[in-house]
């Protein structure tokens, strides 16, 4: 899951940096199943891959950090639907928050 988060927030990062240069191309989805079936976590050192989301995070914080509020008003379509800059940072903070509920729902039980 940690191996789906950092793709994922490079892809939705990538989105947003599009969009706030006012690039109007569609930007394609990507399958997600497909990625986690050509990745390899398990051979990974868990550190390593937790030092590269705190990574990946910082970056995202820094480049939305430097977007204006004109540009975070920039929209595009990705995966076929219409969406914001400013938008995908909420995408990018739900979508982190959603695994993590997941985690709690099935592996923490009470």
């Amino acid at each position: 899951m940690l191996q789906h988060l950092i793709d994922s927030e490079r892809v939705f990062a990538y989105r947003a940096l599009s969009f706030s240069r006012n690039d109007n191309s569609a930007l394609p989805g990507f399958d997600e199943n497909s990625w986690a079936l050509n990745t390899n976590p398990a051979k990974r050192n868990w550190k390593e891959m937790v030092d590269e989301f705190v990574a990946v995070r910082t970056s995202t914080i820094f480049l939305f950090k430097s977007f204006s509020k004109k540009q975070l008003q920039l929209h595009g379509v990705a995966n076929n639907n219409p969406v914001y800059a400013e938008g995908i940072g909420f995408i990018i903070a739900g979508h982190a928050s959603h695994h993590i509920e997941i985690i709690k729902e099935r592996y923490l039980l009470d």
